[in-house]
């Protein structure tokens, strides 16, 4: 086994769980009876690095079957690294026609025209997703599987999710998806977080998007008991309007888990006794970010419990009606306007 392979599989065992790992290994390998022993031993990584090791040496792996059960690994837990959306624009009239074959094909073949070497895998999840593993070479060096880029596009839809990008292959990446799928274009759709499957509810419309327009009962009970009834009911009915108001900016159920949003926002200055700076061709910019391990379930927290005015302001309720978590907010625009994100790094 050559130290590539061995840095590849000593990362996949870092990165991924080894219970998780253990499970995939044991869905995608035949283990003879002492390896499947070997596995199922509770060991440190350090320990379970060496097993898996000793099972590639033993089994004649190569390279390609490390790949492939990392790709296993991201399928069935999606949820690391930082995804960025992009949206597909202006379909050709026979794109609704693509199929996985032909994808597959013209997908390899586009990359490969634009970029040498590289090495790309394709793999269809169970629920309808197109994964794409790209390896990028550099000139006559052989492709990096140490940082492979990752794609995640649903077929007959214009939404593709990609993780691990630099801003050097983005253009042969956007290129290749645009031919492949017979689109004139592919944009930011300025939405990203460390959760695919948040990303792509906010941005699919997949969660629970019930927007209730009265609660019959009150919420006197989340409240101490307050010995004038004037003011309990008056409490109640506060709360109450409240937390209404919460749902119809964010929705009544679970809401998929964002960890940031960012503002960024630009304007001019205005102060007639200072000319040098009224005059100032530059806006002034400042960036302004939400940062929480659920931001949409916190924002309505807030706005709930009277922590945060109700009713919720705009640029807040645009992140899960837009779904997006990146805004422009300039002078010329009354409410939020998007652009794109800087390149990708």
């Amino acid at each position: 086994m050559d130290e590539s392979m061995k840095r590849l599989l000593q990362r996949l065992v870092r990165r991924i769980p080894a219970q998780m790992l253990k499970t995939t290994l044991e869905k995608c390998v035949r283990l003879t009876a002492s390896q499947q022993r070997s596995v199922e031993v509770l060991q440190p990584k350090w320990a379970f690095t060496e097993t898996l090791l000793d099972i590639c040496e033993e089994n004649g792996w190569t390279v390609k079957h490390v790949t492939k059960l990392e790709m296993t690994c991201f399928m069935d837990n999606p949820n690391q690294g930082m995804w960025y959306a992009f949206q597909l624009v202006d379909p050709e009239d026979d794109a609704h026609a693509v199929e996985l074959m032909q994808f597959k094909e013209k997908f390899k073949y586009h990359l490969k025209d634009l970029v040498r070497p590289v090495s790309i895998k394709i793999k269809k999840h169970t629920d309808e997703a197109v994964w794409i593993r790209i390896a990028w070479g550099d000139g006559f060096s052989p492709p990096n599987h140490l940082k492979p880029t990752y794609v995640v596009h649903y077929l007959q839809t214009p939404y593709v999710f990609v993780t691990n990008l630099t801003s050097k292959r983005k253009p042969l990446l956007c290129q290749a998806l645009v031919l492949s799928t017979r689109h004139q274009i592919i944009k930011d759709a300025n939405l990203s977080g460390r959760k695919l499957t948040a990303v792509r509810d906010l941005l699919m419309k997949q969660y629970q998007q019930a927007f209730p327009i009265k609660y019959p009962s009150p919420l006197a009970e989340r409240h101490e008991t307050v010995s004038n009834p004037h003011i309990e009911k008056e409490q109640a009915e506060s709360a109450s309007k409240r937390f209404q108001m919460a749902c119809e900016a964010f929705g009544d159920g679970m809401l998929p888990q964002l960890q940031t949003s960012i503002y960024k926002l630009e304007t001019k200055f205005r102060d007639h006794t200072n000319k040098t700076m009224t005059d100032r061709e530059k806006p002034f910019r400042c960036v302004v970010k939400f940062e929480s391990t659920n931001l949409l379930e916190s924002l309505r927290s807030c706005a709930s419990s009277g922590i945060a005015s109700t009713p919720v302001t705009p640029l807040l309720s645009s992140i899960p009606l837009k779904g997006r978590n990146y805004f422009v907010v300039t002078d010329n625009t009354p409410g939020p306007a998007s652009q794109t994100r800087q390149p990708l790094d």
